[in-house]
């Protein structure tokens, strides 16, 4: 049977299939970067490690080469942790199990952390392998991109010297990007009184499961479903035929992924049980097919439970509902200059009863327009607040400005139509890159960004397509053989 080590390039699959078995979920990247470290020792390469955990490593340029301008490669050493929730995995422990599944590489119920391991194992390969025609290399790997960008937050000014930076953490082969959007985070804490069940009732957990989910930046355009929206929605359907009372309601769990399952408790009179299956049924049967063909394996399913002992007082549950139904959700505008780009987007993320008393709702906003990015996010503000929420943004990262003149760009263009004789398209793109915050600390930066192709980040449909790393990494040498 086929393995992962036996594809092409070799040496690049033997290293990602290598940190697959290494745990790096955000914030604990510990052992990602011990493993980096001992690297860079075992091959006598010179490093160096800042207090929040970057690492660089420095590579001298081939035989002929030694005077050349520095290239920075760049990718983030966390990945996302997503799983079904069938799937027993513990990130902090457990290795990713990685298969091939036909033209993909992916992992079974889990991310398959592709998003930014490829470009991982990409560097360490280049980083090995002394046959390799480049100039002086720097090799940057950041943490904690997933979560908050903190490694290129804390990145200091004088980390690197190289004046050109290839970032690695792009995720369409055949396109080079030059520009990303700025995003900020917008949370509400709810507080609330709980009521206790009087008279005997009945209870049924409510589930909504097998969405897709997905990267909430790059993939917020294709109409995926949103699990708490969609629950959100059916709750209100069965409230047009009878009253009940919410215990629970749980859905998404990451800030950056449009989430994929949620699940509420709601508690009703007995006389009314029959009546709600029909519901159900009903509500199933009304569901749209185009959104059937976009979300083929959603499910809701309807199982009854023990009856809990309080639910949410009235008032607030009719506030809730509302507020997670005025939320907005999705693509707010389309850039007017980049046709195809995403301009603004909001995510309604996580929805998570933190305690018996507390409700914690966590959205994602991102522009490509620092005001457009501020406006949704304080419109957001807004209707939590009026709803008496306790509001709390994060401190936001900016976004990278294209630039249609950069150098690196050219050649990178010109390359890769020698190469396979068509044009690679060139674009901004509406995910998050750390590209933004580099710009700010090294104003004279020529960027680009580009990466083998991987669908469904951040969720756990995550693949790699696997002919397209080998495109990326003929490109990737060429740009460091021939850039001067």
């Amino acid at each position: 049977m086929q393995t992962v080590e036996t594809l092409i390039p070799f040496s690049v699959w033997h290293y990602f299939n290598a940190i697959s078995k290494i745990p790096r979920p955000s914030k604990h990247e510990e052992q990602i970067i011990k493993y980096i470290v001992d690297f860079a020792i075992e091959k006598k390469l010179e490093y160096k490690k800042d207090a929040i955990g970057n690492i660089l490593i420095s590579k001298p340029g081939s035989s002929g080469k030694e005077n050349l301008a520095t290239v920075v490669l760049q990718s983030h050493l966390d990945m996302v942790c997503e799983k079904n929730a069938n799937v027993m995995h513990d990130f902090m422990t457990d290795p990713i199990n990685i298969r091939i599944d036909g033209e993909w590489v992916k992992a079974n119920g889990t991310t398959l952390g592709a998003d930014d391991g490829i470009g991982i194992a990409t560097m360490l390969a280049i980083l090995d392998d002394n046959s390799i025609e480049h100039g002086p290399l720097e090799c940057l790997f950041t943490v904690d991109e997933e979560t908050g960008l903190t490694g290129a937050f804390e990145l200091s000014p004088e980390f690197f010297s190289g004046k050109t930076l290839i970032n690695l953490d792009s995720e369409d082969e055949g396109e080079l990007f030059i520009g990303c959007a700025g995003g900020i985070d917008t949370q509400a804490t709810f507080y609330y009184k709980s009521e206790k069940v009087k008279t005997p009732k009945n209870a049924y957990r409510i589930n909504i499961t097998g969405l897709q989910g997905g990267h909430s930046g790059d993939e917020i355009h294709l109409g995926l479903g949103n699990a708490i929206k969609m629950m959100t929605e059916f709750l209100f359907y069965i409230s047009q035929s009878f009253e009940y009372s919410l215990n629970r309601f749980d859905g998404g769990n990451l800030k950056n992924a449009i989430p994929r399952e949620s699940f509420a408790v709601i508690v009703f009179d007995t006389s009314n049980e029959t009546l709600f299956l029909k519901i159900v049924e009903k509500y199933i049967k009304s569901i749209p097919g185009k959104f059937i063909k976009i979300e083929p394996n959603w499910r809701l399913i309807t199982e009854k439970v023990d009856c809990p002992d309080i639910v949410l007082d009235s008032v607030f549950q009719s506030k809730l509902l509302k507020v997670l139904n005025d939320c907005p959700d999705g693509v707010i505008a389309w850039s007017s200059s980049i046709p195809g780009l995403v301009e603004t987007s909001t995510n309604l993320a996580s929805i998570k009863f933190e305690n018996p008393s507390e409700v914690l709702i966590v959205t994602s906003q991102r522009s490509s327009v620092e005001k457009s990015k501020k406006d949704i996010a304080n419109r957001i503000a807004g209707i939590f607040y009026e709803a008496g929420g306790s509001i709390k943004h994060s401190a936001g990262y900016p976004g990278w400005e294209p630039n249609l003149d950069s150098a690196i760009l050219k050649m990178t263009r010109d390359l890769y139509f020698e190469l396979f004789n068509e044009k690679p398209q060139v674009k901004a793109i509406h995910a998050g890159l750390e590209c933004g915050l580099f710009l700010e600390k090294y104003q004279k930066l020529d960027m680009i960004s580009f990466g083998p192709t991987i669908k469904g980040a951040h969720s756990p449909d995550e693949r790699l397509l696997i002919v397209s790393v080998q495109k990326f990494w003929v490109l990737l040498l060429e740009v460091l053989k021939h850039w001067v």
